[in-house]
């Protein structure tokens, strides 16, 4: 990916939107970037969410250790440093992880659409 300073500013705006939804999800929860991109009015843009949580990390106060893939896994672990980070965060708000997936995902998945009523 772009370094973030280089990218448009319509891409700028869809990320900084990404990152309110994301500042939203309660603690103890997680959701997808699929339900994120859903709740931007952008189903097919789940990819471009992830490059928003990849950048995020330049920012401050973005739980992007909060969003996971479909079923639960963390894919976005390599861009913490560590990689554990993001499973460390989660465990320390009360998700068990096993082999990078998060146990009984439905339990603790928050569908924005749902929880803002978009």
């Amino acid at each position: 990916m772009k370094n973030f300073d280089t990218i448009s500013s319509e891409t700028k705006d869809f990320f900084q939107r990404v990152f309110e939804i994301t500042k939203l999800i309660p603690e103890g929860r997680v959701t997808s970037y699929g339900s994120i991109a859903k709740a931007l009015g952008t189903a097919k843009s789940s990819r471009m969410v992830g490059w928003a949580m990849n950048a995020s990390h330049r920012e401050k106060d973005i739980p992007a250790h909060r969003v996971v893939n479909r079923n639960g896994v963390l894919t976005g672990k390599m861009h913490f440093v560590p990689p554990e980070a993001m499973q460390e965060r989660l465990e320390k708000e009360g998700i068990k992880v096993v082999d990078d997936k998060i146990v009984n995902f439905k339990a603790h998945f928050w569908d924005p659409q749902i929880e803002l009523g978009l």
